[in-house]
């Protein structure tokens, strides 16, 4: 953060190299360094309660439903049975809360590799932390990668709410976790991953391993986009994968609509619209299509 006093504190972001992203600050609310990583909440005029980890921004609170949204309910509209599951990161609790707005959800297991975002977003964020007491949630304290190798054919439903590769989650971007998940999805399953953004170079490479090694795990394997204002380039991606399931072909809008289910971004029309991906991004996952079946 930057400033001369108390009321002229700046968070900043650095986006790339040459992008900086900057919100006023009024409070800086925790700070502790982890086992894991460095984890700040911050108190902002514009975007509420912010969480950095190793001084990047992971949620705010003023756009981190869209974010939440769209990993949990575009494939819960898709998959018509889904009762078990995984959460892959997700410790600030927001992706939780979404998949508890669904009664058919039997048993939601997060795995956050870091207590203490769990500890402190319990305490500071309680707009994304609220579901954590949801008698179907059990968090695990542990590497993702190490669970899910031991899981066979035990979820319907397997969502990466990752932080960006860097450190701790690089792990979560390689062949080997995309087919440790394969494993562990029953039959029908679908797996989704925050995908990164294609805008800055910086990013892109992100979007291209995640594409060409999930492509080779799945047989059915796509990407999915939302525009999240305070996320590098505002334009963010997520991957779709599945056994079975198209994202598209398979969307039961009626079934969907019909739980009444509150969200403030997603609705099935915007489903349908997230997978019609802008030219640049489409030449991007083709290239990466035909390099990973050379």
């Amino acid at each position: 953060m930057t400033g001369n006093n108390l009321t002229d504190l700046w968070y900043t972001d650095e986006h790339t190299r040459n992008v900086r992203f900057s919100m006023k600050v009024t409070e800086q609310i925790a700070s502790k360094k982890s086992k894991v990583q460095r984890i700040d909440i911050l108190d902002t005029p514009a975007y509420g309660r912010v969480l950095c980890l190793d001084g990047g921004i992971m949620i705010t609170e003023r756009d981190e439903f869209i974010y939440h949204e769209m990993l949990a309910h575009v494939p819960m509209a898709v998959h018509p049975r889904v009762k078990n599951v995984l959460v892959i990161g997700g410790g600030d609790g927001g992706t939780v809360r979404e998949l508890c707005k669904y009664k058919s959800i039997e048993t939601i297991d997060l795995v956050e590799a870091d207590k203490d975002v769990v500890l402190l977003s319990k305490k500071h964020l309680p707009f994304t932390s609220s579901k954590f007491k949801d008698k179907r949630v059990s968090v695990w304290f542990e590497e993702g990668l190490r669970f899910v190798r031991g899981k066979k054919n035990e979820y319907d439903l397997i969502i990466v709410d990752s932080p960006d590769p860097y450190g701790p989650a690089e792990g979560f971007f390689t062949r080997e976790f995309y087919g440790t998940c394969y494993k562990a999805l029953r039959d029908d399953g679908i797996l989704i991953n925050q995908h990164e953004s294609p805008f800055y170079d910086e990013h892109c490479k992100s979007v291209r391993d995640a594409h060409r090694h999930i492509t080779l795990e799945f047989p059915i394997s796509t990407v999915y986009q939302a525009h999240i204002p305070s996320y590098p380039s505002g334009h963010w991606l997520f991957g779709f994968a599945s056994k079975k399931w198209n994202p598209i072909g398979n969307l039961d809008e009626a079934r969907w609509n019909k739980l009444r289910i509150n969200t403030r971004y997603y609705n099935t029309a915007l489903h349908r619209g997230a997978f019609a991906l802008p030219n640049y991004v489409l030449d991007m996952l083709h290239e990466e299509e035909q390099a990973a079946f050379k």
